[in-house]
C-alpha cells in the first residue's frame, strides 16, 4: 500500500517586488496571476503575448517557485533570450538555474545526459543538413537505388521527406501519399532508405536537427524513471506560441506536464499559418479537450492597430469556423478607414502602390516603416519592376530574393544562353543541371562549346552569329544542315558529356534550338519548363509545386516584354538594385516588401496587402479544402494585424496570360474582400492623372 504525501513548498510571505496590477491590464493580469493548473492563454494580434508570459515567470519565481523547477520552451534562441533578459531585469537577478530555450536546445540538453539509455555515446554529433544530405545519399547509394533516368527524388527532398514524417509522427509512406505523390512509385525505396538512415545515424553516433524531438520524446516514453524524473522537476513549464506547435512538439509537452498539470501554453489560433511546414492547429484547438478543466485566458487589448484596422481584421477572421471567437479590442485612438483598391492590372496596382508611398513618406512617414505584403514571392514581380524605375529604395525579406532563387537562375539560364552563346556563366549553370556533369566536366564542354561558337562568328559577319542558309551553314556531325547554331555548337560537345548524360543532353539540344526559334521570351520559358525542368524540379527541390508555380508566373511576367533581351535586361537591373540593398544602408530608408509568412510578428505604421484575387489569394490550392481555405484565412487575418496606423488592400481586375493576349483573364476579387461589410472599408478609385 502507497500513499501520495505532498511536500508543500516552504513560502514566506509574498512581498512581491513588482506591482502587477499596475504594470497590466485586467486580461494580462488573469493570465499572470492564474492559480496553478491548465491555462490556454489565447493572445490576439498586439495584445502584449510577451509581456504576458513574461511577467507569468516573473510571477511563479515571487511566489517561491525554484527557477529550476520552471521549463520555459520557446520557438527561437531569440526570444528565449528576450524573455529571460526581462524577467531578469523584472527581478534584478541573473536566472541561471531557470530552464528556457528552444525545444530543440532543451531536447539536446536533455539528450546528452541520457545518451546511452537510448544507444548513443554521450558526444553524439548533430547533423546539419549538409551533413544529412551526404549521409542520405550514402544510403541511397547501400541500398543500390538506380537513379539514373528515375526521377528518384534528390538527397535534399529525402532529408525534407524524412523531416516532415518525424515532426508529424507519420510514417514515410503516408507523406509520400498525401504531399509528395509523384514519387508514389519509388513508396517501398523511400521507406527503405529512411530506416538506412536512421540506422546509419545510429552507428555513427549522429543525430539530426529531427531527432532532438523524436529521440527525446522516446526517451520518456520508453524510460519510465526519466520520464518521472523530468516531470517531477518542471513543475511549471511555460510555451510560446502554441498554435506553431507540430504533433511530436504537443506530446513532448502532454508528457513532461503530466504530473503536475501547470502547463501554460499561450498563443493565437487565428495566427496559425504553418500546416505546411507540419504545424498542427489540432494542438491548440483541442488543448481544452486533453485538460479537461483548463483555464482559459483570452487577452483581446490591442495596444498596436486603430479601431478601424481591427474592425476589418476581426471581420476577416470571422468566418472560419474552428476557432476560439475572440474579437479585438482597441486601445489607441480613431484614425483612417482601410482602403480597398481595384486596379486596371498589376502594372496599374504597382504604379498606385509607388505614388501612395512617396506621399506617405512626404507626410512623414519613414519609408522603413510601410510594407508590401503579398501571399507568395512571385506577386511582387511588378512591383519591384515599379520601384526600381521610380529609384524607391525597398528591402526584400521574403527569404531568398526572388531572382536570386536557384529555379529561377536555372530557367533564366537556357534563355541567356540562347540569346548569348558566349555567356559563360549561362553555359555551365545549364549544363550543370545533367546528370554526371559538374564543374570540371563543365569548364571542358565550354571550352568545346566556345571554339565552335568561335567559328560560326568567324564564318559571318563581325560579332553576330551569322543567320542559318546554305550559304554560310556548316555541317553538324550528322550531315544536316544547321539551322541552330547554338543548338549544333551544344551537339558537337555530345560526345563529350559521358553515358549518364546523354539522354538528357539530347533534350537540352532540341530544347535550345527551340529557344533559338521562338522570340517571346514567355513562351522560351514554357519550352524550358515542358521540356524536362518540371521533372527537375521534383527530383530536386521539396517545395516543388511553388517553384513551378514560381516559374509560370515568371513566365506571365515576361509577356510585357518583346523580346527576350529586353526581359533579361530588365531581370538583371531588378537583382542589381536588390543586390545594393545588401550595403548597410538604415532600414528606415527602404520599404519592406514581404510574404506574410515571413511577416509574422512583425508591425508597420502602413501596410500594404496586395494581388487580392481569387486564386492568389486564397491561392487555389488552398482552396480545395476547407482546412486549407481557413488557414488562408488566418493568413490574410496576420496581414490586416501588421498595420499600425493605414492599411490598403488591393487586387488587379485583369492579369496577364501565359504568353499571349487572348488569355488575358478577368480577375474575380478574393472572396476574403466579400466577407468584409462595405461599412468598413473606404473604395478608392483611380483614374489616369492628366
Amino acid at each position: 500500500m502507497s500513499r501520495e504525501y505532498v511536500l508543500q513548498n516552504f513560502k514566506t510571505e509574498f512581498h512581491p517586488q513588482i506591482d502587477y496590477a499596475r504594470e497590466l491590464n485586467p486580461q494580462q493580469l488573469a493570465a499572470v496571476t492564474a492559480p496553478p493548473g491548465a491555462a490556454l492563454v489565447i493572445a490576439g494580434a498586439g495584445s502584449g503575448k510577451t509581456r504576458t508570459l513574461t511577467y507569468r515567470v516573473a510571477y511563479l519565481l515571487e511566489q517561491g517557485i525554484p527557477p529550476e523547477r520552471i521549463l520555459l520552451l520557446t520557438f527561437t534562441n531569440k526570444a528565449a533570450a528576450e524573455m529571460m533578459r526581462r524577467v531578469a531585469d523584472l527581478l534584478g537577478t541573473q536566472l541561471l538555474a531557470l530552464w528556457g530555450g528552444t525545444f530543440h536546445s532543451i531536447g539536446a540538453r536533455i539528450l546528452r545526459a541520457h545518451a546511452e539509455t537510448l544507444g548513443y555515446r554521450r558526444d553524439f554529433t548533430i547533423l546539419d543538413r549538409d551533413d544529412s544530405k551526404d549521409l542520405i545519399k550514402a544510403c541511397v547509394a547501400d541500398a543500390g537505388i538506380q537513379t539514373k533516368g528515375t526521377h528518384f527524388p534528390k538527397p535534399e527532398v529525402l532529408n525534407e521527406i524524412f523531416s516532415l514524417a518525424e515532426n508529424t509522427q507519420t510514417p514515410a509512406a503516408a507523406v509520400l501519399e498525401t504531399q509528395f505523390s509523384y514519387f508514389h512509385q519509388f513508396t517501398e525505396k523511400i521507406s527503405d532508405v529512411a530506416r538506412r538512415y536512421a540506422e546509419r545515424k545510429r552507428a555513427g553516433n549522429a543525430m539530426d536537427f529531427d531527432d532532438l524531438l523524436a529521440l527525446w520524446l522516446k526517451l520518456l516514453r520508453d524510460n519510465a524513471e526519466v520520464r518521472e524524473m523530468y516531470q517531477r522537476r518542471f513543475q511549471f513549464i511555460l510555451v510560446d506560441e502554441y498554435q506553431d506547435t507540430n504533433k511530436l512538439q504537443g506530446e513532448l509537452i502532454d508528457l513532461l506536464a503530466a504530473r503536475h498539470h501547470n502547463v501554460t501554453v499561450v498563443g493565437d489560433d487565428a495566427q496559425s499559418i504553418y500546416a505546411w511546414r507540419g504545424a498542427n492547429f489540432l494542438n491548440i484547438l483541442d488543448f481544452p479537450k486533453r485538460y479537461p478543466g483548463a483555464k482559459m485566458f483570452r487577452i483581446e487589448a490591442n495596444y498596436r492597430s486603430t479601431p478601424e484596422i481591427l474592425n476589418v481584421a476581426n471581420a476577416a477572421i470571422s468566418a472560419n469556423r474552428n476557432q476560439f471567437e475572440k474579437t479585438l479590442t482597441p486601445v489607441r485612438k480613431s484614425g483612417m478607414k482601410p482602403a480597398l483598391v481595384a486596379c486596371m492590372d498589376a502594372a496599374q496596382q504597382s504604379a498606385f502602390i509607388a505614388q501612395r508611398v512617396m506621399e506617405l513618406h512626404e507626410e512623414g512617414v519613414s519609408l522603413g516603416q510601410i510594407a508590401v505584403l503579398y501571399r507568395s514571392h512571385f506577386h511582387a514581380l511588378e512591383l519591384q519592376l515599379e520601384l526600381t524605375r521610380r529609384q524607391i529604395p525597398f528591402s526584400i525579406t521574403s527569404g531568398i530574393r526572388f531572382f536570386e532563387q536557384a529555379h529561377i537562375k536555372d530557367a533564366t539560364a537556357y534563355l541567356k544562353l540562347a540569346a548569348n552563346p558566349r555567356d559563360e556563366v549561362a553555359f555551365k549553370r545549364a549544363v550543370q543541371l545533367h546528370p554526371g556533369i559538374a564543374a570540371k566536366g563543365a569548364e571542358k564542354l565550354w571550352k568545346i562549346f566556345s571554339s565552335e561558337i568561335e567559328q560560326f562568328q568567324r564564318a559571318g559577319t563581325g560579332d553576330k552569329i551569322p543567320a542559318a542558309s546554305p550559304a554560310n551553314a556548316k555541317k553538324n556531325h550528322s550531315g544536316r544542315l544547321m539551322k541552330n547554331p547554338v543548338a549544333t555548337a551544344l551537339e558537337t560537345c555530345a560526345p563529350h558529356t559521358g553515358k549518364k548524360a546523354a539522354v538528357a543532353w539530347a533534350q537540352f539540344v532540341a530544347t535550345v534550338a527551340q529557344l533559338e526559334e521562338e522570340k517571346s521570351p514567355a513562351k522560351m520559358l514554357r519550352i524550358v519548363i515542358d521540356a524536362g525542368y518540371d521533372d527537375y524540379l521534383k527530383e530536386n527541390f521539396a517545395n516543388y509545386r511553388t517553384r513551378l508555380e514560381d516559374l509560370e508566373q515568371l513566365a506571365v511576367f515576361a509577356y510585357q516584354f518583346n523580346t527576350t533581351g529586353e526581359f533579361l535586361t530588365q531581370l538583371a537591373l531588378l537583382t542589381n538594385v536588390e543586390a545594393e540593398d545588401d550595403n548597410p544602408k538604415s532600414e528606415d530608408e527602404r520599404i519592406r516588401l514581404s510574404t506574410i509568412h515571413q511577416a509574422k510578428g512583425l508591425e508597420f505604421d502602413a501596410v500594404f496587402v496586395i494581388m487580392l484575387c481569387d486564386g492568389l489569394f486564397p491561392s487555389a490550392r488552398s482552396a480545395e479544402t476547407d482546412e486549407g481555405l481557413e488557414e488562408e484565412r488566418r493568413l490574410f487575418y496576420v496581414a490586416i494585424t501588421r498595420a499600425r496606423n493605414e492599411l490598403y488592400l488591393s487586387y488587379p481586375m485583369i492579369r496577364g496570360g501565359f504568353g499571349n493576349a487572348a488569355s488575358d483573364s478577368m480577375q474575380n476579387p478574393s472572396r476574403f474582400l466579400g466577407e468584409i461589410p462595405g461599412n468598413l472599408l473606404n473604395q478608392w478609385n483611380l483614374r489616369p492623372g492628366y
